[in-house]
């Protein structure tokens, strides 16, 4: 098939990954490539040169607009305006290509509320809860241009302005997420962007509480980084950085237990899998559609924001039988499982 990918243009696409969402676009873009499809991705010009991106938005500022339009009061900020003429030239361009399917896998609106302008069919997958902008493209588009995808059954729940097609779950490649049979056993791990939604300074305390030192790796945001996780830090206790996802396979691997403390409800989890992927069991506050991934096998949930309840799962998690772990994500969150089951919905839709 002739596949267009329409990525996030906020970060590139490429290592270290700013978060899951890129990590999935590159993982998707790359393996249908190799399944033998001609994949166009259309995403930030800093992306990852083998992906062969068309920029989104090809000049420096891609925006040139007048000295009377700038001082308009109703102007809102650079880099909403950048994002909106970018999305808006990149649909208005589409009209022209012919794709079989075109992958919708930003967070954009203009990508659903124009998706009836394209002479082919548009798959978006929703990688978030609902936001406003997007509410409002679904309810400006006629219905049925576009066909829905979520990535957990608690994350398509939550949209209830429109009807999801379908579930597919985020998938990890098992061979870059290597299984490690050996943990040091008073070691956890927590990975992630570093700022307070993700409840880092919370991983921490439980870890403490439990007896062990903890590694943390990630993008960090400087102010909470300073103000609540690098206080708590002690002997022993390591902030690795933003590790490309090689470095940071090995960094999970070689933990007895991660940690996964979200402070919001998380519409899936891509940490939980990565771990799961590597042997490490997991401990987790249950929100979101965490407990659609953990099982009994797997790891342990704790209430959320009870530090003392995780550090009680961290150490009955440990205990869990890493080769389990392993092998759930190989049967239910592998990434060619995930790919596969994106190519027949694009079958299907194409058909149609």
């Amino acid at each position: 098939m002739r596949l267009g990918i329409i990525a996030s243009a906020r970060h590139p696409l490429r290592e270290p990954f700013a978060g899951g969402l890129e990590m999935h676009t590159h993982a998707l873009a790359t393996s249908l490539r190799r399944h033998g499809h001609d994949v166009t991705v259309f995403a930030s010009g800093e992306s990852d040169p083998e992906l062969g991106v068309e920029p989104v938005c090809p000049t420096a500022s891609g925006l040139d607009l007048s000295k009377q339009a700038l001082l308009d009061p109703s102007m809102l900020s650079d880099r909403f305006m950048h994002e909106h003429h970018a999305y808006l030239r990149l649909m208005m361009g589409l009209r022209e290509r012919e794709f079989d399917v075109v992958q919708n896998s930003s967070l954009h609106y203009l990508p659903i509320a124009m998706a009836g302008v394209l002479p082919g069919p548009v798959v978006t997958t929703l990688h978030t809860p609902p936001t406003p902008w997007i509410e409002s493209a679904v309810s400006a588009a006629p219905q049925g241009d576009v066909t829905f995808v979520s990535v957990s059954q608690h994350n398509a729940a939550a949209w209830t302005r429109i009807t999801v097609d379908e579930v597919i779950p985020n998938g990890v490649d098992t061979s870059a997420w290597a299984f490690s049979e050996h943990a040091d056993p008073d070691l956890a791990v927590w990975t992630g962007r570093i700022v307070p939604e993700k409840g880092a300074h919370l991983a921490i305390d439980a870890a403490h509480a439990a007896g062990l030192r903890i590694e943390l790796a990630g993008p960090a945001d400087p102010d909470y980084y300073r103000c609540e996780v690098l206080p708590r830090l002690r002997d022993g206790d390591r902030y690795l950085g933003h590790l490309p996802q090689v470095e940071l396979a090995a960094a999970v691997g070689r933990a007895a237990v991660q940690l996964c403390t979200p402070c919001w409800d998380e519409p899936f989890g891509l940490v939980v899998i990565e771990a799961l992927a590597c042997g490490t069991p997991v401990a987790a506050f249950e929100r979101g559609a965490i407990r659609e991934i953990l099982t009994e096998e797997t790891g342990r949930l704790a209430p959320p924001d009870d530090v003392d309840a995780l550090a009680e799962a961290a150490r009955d998690a440990r205990l869990l039988d890493r080769k389990d772990c392993r092998r759930h994500v190989e049967t239910n969150f592998s990434l060619e499982a995930m790919v596969e089951r994106y190519e027949t919905l694009y079958r299907t839709v194409a058909r149609a």
